[in-house]
């Protein structure tokens, strides 16, 4: 008998699949047969056997009408010829297929339902060229199979078995308002068009899967140690897509025909996911994630090994916000390198990541834009000889040796040229305290400057990496070095000494990186014990003229400065005094003295700069100037506020709710804690400042609400706003809420956050 266009075309397709992956299907052989039931077939010999409703053909057609919200049929054989029809009316039910005969299901007509419908074949499903599937919900097939009552019940349902059969799309699937799930022991094809534009697709190979609801991210999980084989040759597109193949190997083509794109919704981001365990990723064409409103989404790659280009002729791009990419060591060969160029010239930026071993760059990268690099090892990166890494945009370059933070000598080795000459990006290397840091050959832009508000004072610069409360003790050897806090650190600390002092102050980098330290009890230090003022008290004595400070938080931190003679001794929970540069810094916690001290939450005494940080710290004492964020200002604070307690206990104290005494200038901060003091001080009480004699700018904010207090301190008397006031960004005049302004006021919020906190994961209230 002839062969029909069909057929053929087929035959050509599933050829094809073979020469490019080189995988066995089954179907391959099945699809011979399928000639005999070209002309024909409908679904035979069902029956409800949970739920309820009824089952009605004319040859043609074949209608489900369930009357219940969910249901199960048995069904001898389920296949659908080419211009036959089954529909499924189950409302915005869940009917689920299964085939308990020995064929293979057939789609060569069409499908449709109002609802979700799962088919179930072990033998296998094949959706062929002519096939069209359509739902108002889910559309599952698989060869695994499902507990009917699980199924009943609604929730996460658990996949099963050990057919070797496959799944197959030849043609087209679609899910108006749901997902597209397909699942096999053995091994998943698409070769047509795939298609859930409110939901995701998601093509799973392994023995156990686990189906269940999410709005917002995957909704297939395979179990480890089965293998198998996921290959997409057509088109995919969905809010968000999932290839994963558990210990196997996944294959990823898209062409100028077909694409992978995740076009994401109002609840979901776009994202692609593929997940090949200790099997290969193979990827070529370009996958494409952006998020609803255009910006870019995520792809997350997981595997042993990355193979990108088909024959070693044709590349991958990813186009995305962001490109994640997680194996257990890496070799950045030229096809790889090519791979990752073509991302980050598309704006995509990269996180490369390994969990067991080293990275070895071995091909130049170069792109233009903005889109940043970032390399983090378990053990160590080396850059050979003769390779070159270089932007020209804004795009920032991290290598992060140690990447799990656990000092095992992680070094960074650069044989050959960094060149940032024409970027205004910023480059990083973190290496461990006991590993080594070789720079190799550095090329700065001249004409570089920092960004806004961020701390930066150098473009490129080798870090030492802190993972430890040893480590962080151990900043005090080297007080000129620069510093990076690896990951965070919580509780564990002891009773730490702070780094620096007048004599020797810190004069280096700190960078916290986003990280936090939690739970650190500072105490202060003694010239001789009792006979004098402690030395100036906090994690930091001394922040010297050169020294930086940035991009750190201290959450539950405790420091007690006491003073046993009447000299004035300066503490807070950062530093005693900052005569450098403070950026995008939180505390929290508590501090506490007696007998004539200069406290602040965040700062004891500052004769440099703070900026965008803030203090969320109880902070009492008698006889003493106390302010919420720093206690006497000589310098500038600019972009920082105070929601914590400021209490004089005793009348000579000076409570100020920023600031005790100001000689310096404050601009663009506010006040929201409770300033209070004892009978004598309380009529004196103010709200930014104690005592002023400096430059307290016009655009200075306090809650008198929650501050209790109506004298502002040095800023007008109508800068004192009620907390609905405080809640709305209009009352805040000349302050930049736009999309990169430094600060952003939340959903339910009562006050104004900055910008970096919420990056960093630490918003107060």
């Amino acid at each position: 008998m002839k062969p029909t266009n069909s057929e053929s075309s087929a035959s050509s397709a599933l050829s094809k699949a073979r020469s490019v992956s080189a995988i066995p299907f089954a179907v391959a052989i099945l699809f011979a047969s399928v000639h005999a039931y070209a002309g024909g077939l409908l679904p035979s010999g069902g029956k409800f056997i949970a739920g309820t409703g009824s089952i009605h053909g004319n040859g043609q057609q074949l209608t489900i009408n369930q009357t219940s919200s969910r249901g199960v049929i048995d069904w001898t054989s389920f296949m659908i010829g080419n211009g036959k029809r089954v529909e499924i009316d189950n409302g915005a039910g869940a009917t689920l297929n299964r085939v308990t005969g020995g064929v293979p299901s057939w789609i060569l007509g069409t499908l449709s339902a109002t609802g979700s419908v799962y088919l179930i074949n072990p033998q296998g499903v094949v959706v062929g060229p002519s096939g069209v599937i359509s739902t108002g919900g889910r559309f599952v097939a698989s060869t695994l199979d499902a507990d009917n009552t699980a199924f009943m019940q609604g929730g996460p349902l658990t996949l099963t078995g050990t057919s070797t059969a496959d799944v197959v799309n030849l043609g087209k699937i679609g899910s108006s308002g749901g997902d597209v799930f397909l699942v096999a022991r053995n091994a998943v094809l698409n070769l047509g068009d795939i298609s859930a534009p409110a939901g995701s697709v998601e093509l799973a190979a392994g023995q156990n899967v686990l189906l269940q609801d999410s709005s917002t991210s995957r909704q297939v999980f395979v179990q480890t140690g089965s293998r198998g084989t996921v290959t997409n040759l057509g088109t995919l597109q969905a809010a968000q897509i999932s290839l994963q193949a558990a210990d196997g190997n996944i294959y990823a083509f898209s062409g100028n025909h077909s694409a992978i794109r995740a076009t994401g919704t109002a609840t979901r981001d776009g994202h692609i996911w593929l997940v090949a365990d200790t099997g290969t990723v193979h990827m070529s064409g370009t996958l494409s994630a952006k998020n609803a409103d255009g910006t870019g989404g995520t792809v997350d790659t997981s595997a042993s090994a990355f193979a990108p280009g088909l024959f070693g002729l044709f590349g991958a791009t990813v186009d995305a916000g962001t490109w994640n990419l997680a194996m257990p060591s890496l070799n950045v060969t030229q096809p790889i390198g090519a791979a990752m160029t073509n991302s980050l010239g598309a704006g995509t930026s990269l996180n490369v990541n390994t969990t067991q071993g080293n990275i070895e760059i071995g091909t130049n990268l170069g792109w233009k834009g903005s889109a940043a690099l970032t390399l983090g090892a378990y053990g160590s990166i080396a850059i050979d000889k003769g390779v070159k890494i270089s932007n020209q945009g804004a795009g920032n370059l991290t290598l992060r040796a140690d990447a799990s933070g656990i000092d095992n000598q992680g070094k960074i080795t650069n044989n050959s040229t960094l060149d940032w000459s024409n970027s205004a990006g910023v480059v990083s290397a973190l290496y461990d305290m006991n590993g080594t840091y070789t720079p190799g050959t550095l090329l700065a832009n001249a004409a570089w400057t920092p960004a806004e508000g961020s701390g930066m004072t150098t473009q490129i610069t080798g870090y030492e990496l802190v993972n430890s409360f040893t480590d962080l003790q151990n900043v005090s050897q080297n007080l000129a070095g620069n510093y990076a806090l690896g990951k965070n650190l919580d509780d564990g600390g002891g009773h730490f000494t702070p780094i620096g002092n007048a004599t020797t102050p810190f004069s280096g980098q700190f960078d916290g990186m986003g990280h936090t330290i939690n739970h650190i009890l500072i105490m202060p230090v003694y010239p001789a014990p009792y006979a004098s003022a402690p030395l100036p008290s906090g994690l930091f004595g001394v922040i010297g003229n050169a020294g930086v400070v940035r991009n750190l938080s201290l959450t539950n931190s405790q420091s007690s400065p006491v003073n046993y003679v009447y000299t004035m001794s300066p503490g807070g929970l950062l530093a005693g005094i900052n005569q450098g540069h403070i950026a995008n810094v939180f505390v929290s916690g508590t501090l506490t003295a007696w007998d004539f001290s200069i406290l602040g939450g965040l700062v004891g005494q500052n004769l440099g700069l703070i900026e965008r940080s803030a203090a969320n710290v109880t902070v009492s004492g008698e006889t003493s100037d106390l302010g919420g964020l720093v206690g006497d200002n000589g310098g500038k604070i600019a972009q920082c506020y105070s929601t914590g307690w400021v209490q004089g206990i005793d009348h000579p104290s000076m409570p100020g709710g920023l600031v005790a005494y100001n000689s310096g200038t404050i601009s663009q901060s506010f006040v929201t804690g409770a300033v209070t003091g004892d009978w004598m001080t309380a009529p004196s009480l103010a709200a930014l400042t104690a005592a002023n004699s400096g430059t307290v700018t016009a655009d200075n904010y306090w809650n008198v609400q929650t501050t209790g207090v109506n004298n502002g301190g040095g800023a007008p008397a109508s800068n004192g706003l009620t907390t609905a006031q405080m809640s709305n960004a209009a009352s805040y005049v000349g302050w930049d809420f736009s999309a990169n302004g430094a600060w952003v006021m939340p959903a339910g919020a009562t006050h104004p956050v900055l910008r970096w906190q919420l990056a960093a994961g630490s918003q107060t209230q």
